[in-house]
């Protein structure tokens, strides 16, 4: 399935992010097989399309394939094709992804997942430029870039003998890595106004009224442990439930299963604090261990927001002036 460059949306100002885009102009227009790794929902897709927009391979076929998705024996027959009567249910010749692909680029995601046979086969072509059809005996010149994109660590497989390690020196001419949500905190908020703005036009509002300082808090302090994905959903999910589309949002629907009735177990997990068993330990300075707890937030709000002292600040709920003012009561450092 090909995609344009005009539906690929990448947002995002964060230096870990700007870098590696950087990273993904430079190794664009090389004909070199690359890997794009990272959590889950960081984008890894959108990343391996970009290589393919920016390569002067663009006006050429981009192939994207879900290995995941497909049994070994589907998978071989959708890279490679098949000749009529290769097996049942061949009643014609099948042209492959490989040949689709010819002159352009070949994304295969989930690359985890591809058998060890398969991965010889896939070798066998990176090296060669060669593919033979499944039941064919014709040898047929394939001209295909490989973006391989997974969430999984390659190295450690490749380790195990669970990936071909001869594979994996192939394919990791380069290795870009897409940062997790996380590491981009300057971003979620951008992101989050992007994301409602689209849901708000597919409800058909005249306008998004934005977020309320509260609900730009919350944003900010989630971890996102789905990344981007996540936000997604989530701002969705938020924009869609708003009962009154004229004021701005004030609360973010983080959990799509949060409600009174909820089935014990889940509701006990979650009430459920991971030391409840265990109190504080005492005897306790309670004025030192205070002023211990507020130093060491104010030290992380900094470390998160990368030095960003407002938005450091929105990450505490407290104002900029608020922020600023702690920051000298305790001497921390407001640079790195």
């Amino acid at each position: 399935m090909s995609a344009s460059p005009e539906s690929q949306q990448i947002i995002g100002e964060a230096p870990a992010f700007l870098e590696m885009l950087e990273h993904v102009s430079r190794a664009a227009p090389l004909s070199k097989p690359v890997l794009v790794v990272g959590e889950r929902g960081t984008g890894k897709e959108l990343i391996a399309s970009r290589l393919h927009f920016l390569s002067d391979r663009w006006e050429q076929g981009v192939v994207k394939v879900n290995c995941a998705a497909l049994t070994e024996s589907i998978l071989e027959s959708e890279l490679f094709g098949h000749e009529a009567g290769a097996f049942t249910g061949a009643a014609r010749t099948h042209i492959g992804h490989f040949e689709r692909a010819d002159g352009g680029t070949l994304i295969l995601d989930e690359l985890a997942t591809i058998s060890l046979r398969m991965q010889e086969k896939i070798l066998r072509t990176i090296e060669y430029g060669e593919i033979q059809r499944v039941g064919g005996s014709e040898i047929r010149r394939v001209d295909v870039r490989i973006v391989g994109s997974t969430n999984a660590d390659l190295q450690t497989l490749a380790a195990e003998g669970r990936f071909r390690k001869d594979l994996l020196d192939r394919l990791a001419f380069d290795v870009i890595t897409v940062p997790p949500l996380r590491e981009r905190v300057e971003d979620i908020l951008t992101l989050a106004h992007a994301f409602a703005i689209n849901m708000a036009s597919e409800l058909k509002w005249s306008f998004f009224p934005g977020f309320s300082p509260r609900a730009s808090s919350t944003l900010l302090r989630n971890h996102w442990p789905g990344n981007v994905r996540e936000l997604k959903n989530t701002i969705e999910r938020t924009v869609y439930r708003s009962k009154d589309p004229l004021q701005p949002i004030t609360s973010i629907a983080l959990d799509p299963f949060d409600s009174p009735f909820k089935i014990a177990e889940q509701r006990a997990r979650k009430q459920r604090p991971a030391a409840a068993a265990r109190g504080p330990l005492l005897p306790a300075d309670l004025r030192q261990r205070l002023i211990d707890t507020e130093v060491g937030l104010l030290e992380a709000a900094l470390e998160k927001s990368h030095f960003n002292q407002r938005l450091a600040a929105d990450l505490l709920s407290l104002s900029y002036h608020q922020f600023r003012g702690k920051l000298r009561k305790f001497g921390i450092r407001s640079k790195p």
